[in-house]
């Protein structure tokens, strides 16, 4: 997280409420995190022992599971269309369906800077989530590499065009992982090199230009930012030095001068010589200029000189030592975020939004101002057509130029992501996020069709079953809508209570609305003129901890749901009132599976599940497969029903926070996922 003026601060956890266990959120750091089981891409086969130690026991004489979460004994009924010679210690096999994954919605520019470069493929390559992506906008295809396995902040293109590199924070999975530095193929997409001596985080990498990219400089995020460099073919670090108690935002290599490096970020700018094998450091002197408290960016002219643009809005020009030889105060209105050097001179942009071409003598050629909705300039590249390619801080990515206007190529969620609701028979769905936007996607052109911004955070959503564009959306703070997607029309506006709608859903024939709230309550509407008038029908109150799922029964006559100190209850809607007997719904027949207790996907929990591990599950529409997202970055899919407590599942990883919701698509042909502080959505095929 950086602490400079364009910071990007993370959202505090859920709401916390009286008897409820942790939020569901990614933990803060390595140190914290939680051990995985150890799997492979083929799938893998999980002990099922909870926190407490204690083995799930099965009851031949009441036909039921009995299992615990974090203490809590949790019993699950047997349907008596599983067979009755079912055994506990049985095991499960895989399912014969995979996942691959076809497209990544979304960018991270909320707090990554040099992070979005064109190839000469025609793709443009930046990265999100753990995911590098190279998109080709003029066909409209992706490509994905998966080599890392949790946050990527920082990219690099070799001289060649042909290699990058990408460097992540510590891995989840095999603790202690140290941060990573991959160095891939762009055609093949293969990993070459991996380079693993760092601390925390790699902050920022650059390949050496002067001498054809031999060379490779890295900057970690220990408490002294360790600059190392690397004969990266050889796997070798040549040397490394302390760069900077504060805090290092990037090193480039001159492209001018041989074994000349400069680092910048907070409080400084450094100048540095491989010498001898080792690294000389020489700070930047700002003499009689102001002294910015953020150095943020860096550029280089045709001859070997220094460009750097501050926080203070103002852009410097070094010469080959370390003095300032010219400079732009007031350049940008507020922070100058990036420089990229063209031909001719060099083209800056801001926080303020603003784009300016700057000639070799520096001044003004051109200039340009994004929409207020695009956000602040994070980084800007040109493609081989002359066109600018620029990320933003409000994770979109945009095309154009000077002369026309620049469309939006890329759209992303900023901060958390947890609402997500597929279309009943398009291939269509929707997110939404805490930033306020609701976002409705074509899964086959890959594109936004339509965003709405509101005036609070949206926590769920869900289609009316007819296909009339009727949606509705729950939001954060006690309020939920109906919205009508053809024309965008609020139709209507209630509030019940003043805590998140963690669910909304109607009932399967169109005549209800349950809203599952943080308040502990499930709120029943009746629903009438096809989805556009509502009436309070009652709401169901039993639950002792927050609402995290619920489905409806298929004939909409009965509710089940889970809450947030694991209880799994079931309701009659009429009467709203709870059904005591739970041995009695055990062959309801469930419209959605969508609750993550429940005795046909007890498989999904992995050992040492605390309760709040897996976030949620999806059954496929014909009831072959059950999807799940867990709390580190793990979509699994498993064979339906999941009832072995070893139940075995292909895994996928891609996501590098706790993945908050899977849902399938219509005709099952794709699975779509949410991460929820990693903001993106992706999209996988059925194979």
């Amino acid at each position: 997280v950086l602490s400079s003026p364009d910071t990007f601060h993370p959202l505090p956890s859920r709401p916390h409420i009286e008897n409820s266990p942790r939020p569901r959120a990614r933990p803060p750091s390595p140190g914290l995190r939680k051990r995985i089981p150890s799997s492979k891409d083929d799938g893998h086969k999980m002990r099922f022992k909870f926190g407490n130690g204690k083995q799930p026991t099965f009851n031949a004489e009441d036909a039921s599971v009995r299992m615990h979460l974090k203490g809590r004994p949790v019993v699950l009924y047997k349907p008596t269309d599983i067979e009755t010679s079912y055994n506990i210690n049985s095991s499960s096999a895989l399912p014969d369906n995979k996942l691959k994954l076809e497209w990544v919605y979304g960018y991270r520019g909320r707090d990554c800077r040099s992070n979005l470069y064109s190839l000469p493929t025609g793709e443009i390559v930046y990265f999100v989530a753990a995911v590098v992506v190279l998109y080709d906008p003029k066909d409209g295809y992706q490509r994905h590499y998966l080599g890392h396995n949790d946050d990527v902040k920082c990219i690099a293109i070799h001289p060649d065009k042909l290699k990058i590199a990408t460097g992540q924070v510590a891995g989840l999975e095999l603790d202690p992982r140290l941060p990573q530095v991959h160095i891939w193929d762009a055609v093949s997409l293969t990993t070459l090199h991996v380079l693993d001596s760092f601390d925390r985080s790699v902050a920022c990498l650059s390949f050496s230009k002067a001498d054809g990219g031999a060379m490779l400089g890295v900057v970690d995020e220990s408490n002294d930012h360790v600059l190392s460099v690397w004969n990266w073919q050889k796997e070798v670090k040549i040397t490394e030095a302390k760069s900077s108690k504060d805090q290092v935002l990037l090193c480039e290599f001159n492209p001018q001068i041989q074994g000349s490096i400069v680092s910048c970020g907070k409080n400084h700018i450094n100048f540095w010589s491989l010498e001898g094998g080792q690294l000389v450091k020489k700070q930047g002197l700002f003499e009689r200029h102001e002294k910015p408290k953020y150095i943020l960016c860096l550029g280089f002219t045709a001859n070997g000189d220094v460009i750097s643009g501050d926080s203070s809005g103002n852009v410097q020009v070094w010469t080959k030592g370390r003095k300032i030889a010219q400079i732009l105060e007031s350049a940008h209105d507020g922070p100058v975020f990036c420089i990229c050097a063209i031909r001719d001179g060099f083209i800056t942009g801001g926080k303020d939004g603003g784009i300016k071409k700057w000639s070799e003598n520096l001044q003004t050629v051109k200039q340009t101002q994004l929409p207020e909705e695009s956000g602040s300039v994070r980084t800007i590249a040109s493609n081989d057509k002359g066109q600018l390619l620029v990320g933003t801080k409000k994770n979109s990515i945009l095309l154009g130029d000077f002369e026309a206007d620049f469309q939006t190529i890329v759209h992303g969620h900023v901060e958390e992501l947890w609402c997500l609701a597929v279309h009943p028979s398009k291939a269509q769905f929707l997110t939404g996020a805490y930033d306020k936007q609701l976002v409705m996607w074509d899964a086959t052109n890959h594109t936004s069709l339509w965003f709405k911004t509101f005036d609070d955070g949206i926590q769920s959503a869900s289609f009316y079953p007819c296909d009339n564009n009727i949606i509705a959306v729950g939001m954060t703070t006690g309020r939920w809508l109906i919205l009508d997607s053809s024309n965008l029309e609020l139709i209507t506006v209630h509030t019940d209570g003043n805590e998140q709608h963690d669910v909304i859903k109607f009932s399967p024939d169109g005549k209800f609305l349950a809203i599952g709230s943080h308040d502990n309550m499930i709120y029943i509407y009746n629903v009438s003129d096809d989805g556009r008038k509502y009436n309070k029908h009652g709401k169901l109150s039993g639950h002792s901890s927050y609402i995290t799922h619920f489905d409806w029964s298929a004939d909409s006559q009965n509710i089940q749901s889970n809450s947030g100190d694991y209880e799994l209850l079931y309701w009659d809607v009429q009467s709203c009132r709870q059904m005591t007997s739970a041995p009695s719904m055990r062959d309801i027949e469930w419209a959605t599976q969508s609750c993550t207790l429940g005795f046909t996907v007890l498989g999904v929990w992995p050992e040492g599940a605390d309760g709040t591990d897996i976030n949620s599950v999806a059954r496929s529409t014909e009831g072959k497969l059950l999807a799940s997202g867990d709390d580190f970055g793990k979509v699994h899919l498993f064979k339906y029903p999941a009832v072995q407590p070893r139940s075995s599942s292909h895994n996928y990883s891609g996501h590098s926070s706790h993945v908050t919701s899977v849902q399938f698509m219509a005709g099952d042909d794709r699975l779509i996922s949410t991460g929820g502080q990693d903001c993106s959505t992706m999209q996988w095929k059925v194979v």
